[in-house]
């Protein structure tokens, strides 16, 4: 096994041989040089036995598969698949119409009749595209149609529904689509149409879905022990141990790697089907990431309008915080207007009380005469003040209470300040208070401020 695969097919030519067979030669040096160098060295790592060749290449598929030269093989293949033995009639023309850009994701798309009547299409994708089970189904369904027309059209009159057999749908996928990653254990996925009643009726559609990648992690560092497995590893790897070991097990796959590399030493055929490759592998990275950007521009629109229908909603509430802060705009003006009517009436009074003073001036010679009527005034006069103090006491705890609700509120202090019309260093020692003793009350505020002042 050390000896590489060399030891296994001597039509292996040396790296050597094969540089001065592109050297000598203009048109294949020129081909050669175009290509990047990890692309050279793989190349010549194919060539010369270092790598394995690549089955899935369409060329090489397409030469060993193909059902018109060997059906036998994909007789095999379909039957292994269907777990039935099936024989292939004829191959059908592939004329059905592929959504943008699906042809050139595909490695080999081929249409055979079997001969109980039945279709199947056997597929391999080296990328997986999106919805793979709707563009499957769309494209069976397409086949069934094409089977019915051409049937109806053979049998004419005698034409019945029951002429009409299953359309097989078989996809390997060389690099599976996203959904099937949540089944890392599972590589074959069997689909067909059932009642939830048990009731049996024959909807002609079946589809098997194959993802080699996953297969691959699969049967890493196993032996490959079915048949099934044996084909399935013949079209998924290109490791040298792998090959050697799938050849030893099974030797009829020693005969196919043997056409595989016979073609390898015609360097024109080779160069053309590697350059082929590479233009078909950056086909296929272009549609698909087209593909993923219109996935991503489908996912960006939804959740724009998801955050379209937040801000609506964050509107909705900020026009109802407004609602609110106007009504407490206007009953802050209120406290206001009323405030200043008080004020106006202390004025009133403290006018009043100075022309009670003149009054009291000018009648100083009267004083003796109405002493005790002075007196009974000085006792109002004493009334008036304790109704004074107790009502500028009110008014301030008032005042401590609107900057305390402004001050637990968030609500600036100089904004405060000049919307109260009160000193800016009362306000900031209010605020002072109630930020580090929000459980504080008006009472115990006032009681604090008479404390410091």
């Amino acid at each position: 096994m050390d000896k590489g695969l060399k030891a296994y097919f001597p039509m292996i030519r040396k790296r050597e041989e094969i540089l001065q067979e592109i050297n000598g030669n203009k048109y294949l040096t020129q081909q050669f040089c175009g290509w990047s160098a990890v692309k050279q060295k793989e190349f010549l790592d194919i060539c010369t036995g270092a790598k394995g060749v690549k089955i899935l290449y369409d060329a090489f598929f397409k030469e060993i598969m193909d059902p018109d030269a060997v059906p036998e093989l994909l007789e095999e293949f379909i039957s292994l698949i269907l777990g039935t033995q099936v024989k292939i009639l004829y191959m059908l023309p592939n004329d059905s119409p592929r959504f943008a850009g699906e042809r050139s994701l595909l490695v080999m798309d081929i249409v055979v009749q079997l001969t109980d009547g039945s279709i199947a299409n056997v597929e391999v994708q080296k990328i997986g595209y999106f919805f793979p089970g709707q563009r499957s189904a769309c494209y069976s369904a397409d086949l069934l149609l094409r089977q019915y027309r051409r049937v109806r059209g053979e049998k004419r009159k005698n034409f019945s529904y029951e002429d009409v057999k299953c359309v097989y749908t078989i996809v390997l996928f060389e690099k599976s689509p996203q959904e099937f990653s949540c089944f890392s254990d599972d590589y074959i996925h069997l689909f067909s149409q059932k009642s939830n009643t048990g009731l049996e009726l024959e909807l002609l559609q079946k589809y098997v879905f194959i993802p080699l990648d996953i297969f691959r992690k699969n049967i890493h560092n196993k032996a490959v022990t079915n048949k099934l497995d044996a084909w399935l590893m013949f079209f998924s790897t290109d490791d040298p141990k792998d090959i050697i070991e799938l050849i030893n097990a099974y030797p009829e796959f020693r005969i196919l790697y043997d056409k595989v590399y016979s073609i390898c030493r015609n360097m024109e055929r080779i160069m053309g089907i590697f350059s082929e490759e590479l233009l078909e592998l950056d086909r296929n990275t272009v549609d698909y990431m087209m593909d993923a950007m219109q996935e991503e521009l489908e996912r960006k629109r939804e959740e724009l309008k998801h955050q379209k229908q937040e801000l609506e909603q964050k509107k909705e509430e900020l026009k109802h915080k407004g609602q609110q802060i106007e009504r407490a705009n206007e009953e802050l003006a209120q406290k206001k207007e009323e405030l200043t009517q008080k004020k106006e009436e202390l004025t009133q009074r403290n006018e009043e009380l100075a022309q009670r003073n003149n009054e009291l001036d000018q009648k100083e010679d009267e004083l003796a005469r109405i002493n005790m009527e002075l007196t009974q005034k000085q006792d109002e006069i004493s009334r008036q003040e304790i109704l004074l103090k107790q009502e500028k006491h009110s008014r301030f705890i008032i005042l401590i209470q609107q900057i305390r609700n402004f001050a637990l509120g968030g609500f600036p202090e100089r904004k405060c300040a000049e919307l109260l019309m009160a000193d800016i260093d009362i306000v900031v020692r209010i605020y002072d208070i109630a930020s580090i003793h929000p459980e504080y009350n008006e009472e115990d505020i006032y009681a604090l401020l008479k404390e410091k002042i």
